[in-house]
């Protein structure tokens, strides 16, 4: 699999063939959001430099909560027990973290909080330690009585603007957890004296971190006397997909399976295309398969089961279809699996800018010959080419050109349901439930609901209409 080039001008293949020439580096640094590519990496560059049956002597595993930059100095300058190499790895360490970080960290927290809150709440904790703050600073609503300026100096503008999406929860999670104000890493001079002077011979250091400061003169250090791996976020459903696909087919192959296309699009769905649950997910579809060489869609539903994916995808679908009832339901069911009003409020939006967005481009006259009931095959061939164009010109991934081509298919054949007009005025009131949300301090369900049936209302009368 290739990764991107890195400030070292390292790849992931290229640096296991150094290792297996002798020409290995001393040090590594492994960082980026997707962790589950951080591990795998990790995982691989272990298993070239230690030979499994010398790990228990010549491999030392370490984070920041085990003593710090000075504890691993020590394991790096004791000589080892084993004639060979010996390798020390720090584990997802803060050592790369500064002021400048907390913007990215506000962003995984904000994106993580329902997926995977106890990520979130580890985030967050690195958070306060850059920020100079505690739990108990925070907790009782103290957060609230943070000035907004000093939001805005430490998480930028828009993570400031959002942080009451994602801050009570989080917060609640941690206190809840006894999570405790952890102990700063510490000051990283002392292992970039090591690093400049050299390691002894045969000693190498593994660091991996989620996010680092390219300027910190540690990360330079490791750079120029090492290798550096970047493991990014793709933005994007659709690449999202592709990294995913990407990612897993090594796993497929090792076992002799295959995914229809269809099952990949229903396990991307499921997971949210994250690479760690996806990866989970397949290992036990693997196993449920048996013999059996193909994974289909029914293998993914039996053995995935309902996801709150799943329940948005039902809420977006019911809202393009008028469907009060079923819309109703749904809000019901994400509000029961504990999904924040606010997040649910962004899902709406997101469904009816989408709309917005497909109607848009229809009238734009770019995708001529395009029919409510064409089929997904027939779009993605003859039209869906016409979309990429449109997505080169407006750039980014947060237009509805910038996503999965079903995504695409499904929008264009709702928004033709709608005039423009009418889209227009849904965004209106999508943008008034916001800020009812956000400023009244009303019942959020009750907000909800009332957006869902004045939205799913206005179909109805509609096509109340056309019958008569």
């Amino acid at each position: 699999m290739s990764q991107r080039e890195t400030v070292a001008e390292k790849s992931l293949e290229s640096v296991l063939r150094d290792i297996a020439k002798g020409k290995g580096a001393p040090c590594y640094l492994l960082y980026g959001d997707e962790d589950f590519l951080v591990e795998q990496a990790l995982g691989k560059i272990v298993d070239a430099l230690i030979p499994e049956q010398d790990r228990d002597l010549s491999l030392f595993m370490m984070d920041d909560e085990s003593g710090g930059v000075h504890a691993v100095c020590e394991a790096l300058l004791t000589p080892s027990l084993v004639p060979g190499p010996k390798a020390v790895v720090l584990r997802k360490t803060r050592l790369f973290y500064s002021k400048t970080s907390v913007p990215e960290l506000v962003r995984k927290i904000a994106d993580t909080v329902e997926t995977d809150l106890p990520s979130a709440a580890r985030n967050f904790m690195a958070l306060l330690d850059l920020a100079g703050w505690s739990l108990e600073h925070l907790r009782d609503e103290g957060w609230r009585r943070i000035p907004d300026e000093q939001w805005r100096e430490l998480a930028g503008e828009e993570g400031a603007a959002e942080r009451q999406k994602w801050l009570p929860r989080v917060l609640e999670h941690c206190i809840a957890h006894g999570l405790a104000d952890r102990a700063r890493p510490g000051g990283t001079e002392v292992l970039e004296d090591l690093l400049a002077a050299g390691l002894p011979e045969g000693h190498v250091l593994v660091v991996t971190a989620d996010a680092v400061d390219r300027r910190k003169k540690l990360f330079k250090m490791m750079a120029d006397r090492g290798a550096v791996l970047a493991f990014l976020q793709t933005r994007g459903e659709a690449r999202r997909r592709g990294l995913m696909m990407e990612s897993l087919r090594e796993k497929l192959a090792r076992n002799g399976k295959t995914l229809s296309p269809e099952a990949w699009v229903a396990l991307g769905r499921k997971t949210g295309f994250r690479l760690r649950d996806s990866a989970e997910a397949l290992d036990l579809l693997i196993t449920y398969t048996g013999e059996r060489a193909e994974i289909a869609t029914a293998d993914v539903e039996a053995v995935i089961g309902r996801t709150r994916d799943d329940t948005v995808f039902d809420l977006t679908e019911a809202l393009a279809a008028g469907d009060l009832q079923k819309a109703l339901a749904s809000l019901g069911d994400l509000l029961y699996q504990g999904v924040h009003p606010l997040v649910i409020l962004a899902m709406i939006t997101r469904e009816i800018r989408f709309l917005l967005h497909g109607k848009v481009l229809l009238l734009s006259g770019r995708l001529v010959g395009f029919r409510a009931d064409m089929d997904f095959g027939r779009f993605q061939r003859t039209l869906y080419p016409a979309v990429k164009e449109c997505q080169a010109e407006l750039g980014g991934g947060s237009t509805l050109a910038g996503q999965h081509p079903y995504v695409i298919y499904n929008a264009l054949r709702n928004s033709e349901r709608h005039s423009q007009g009418e889209l227009l005025a849904q965004m209106e009131r999508v943008l008034a439930a916001d800020v009812a949300m956000k400023s009244t301090g009303g019942d959020a369900r009750l907000l909800l609901e009332r957006l869902l049936i004045d939205l799913c209302g206005q179909a109805e009368r509609k096509n109340t209409k056309l019958r008569s």
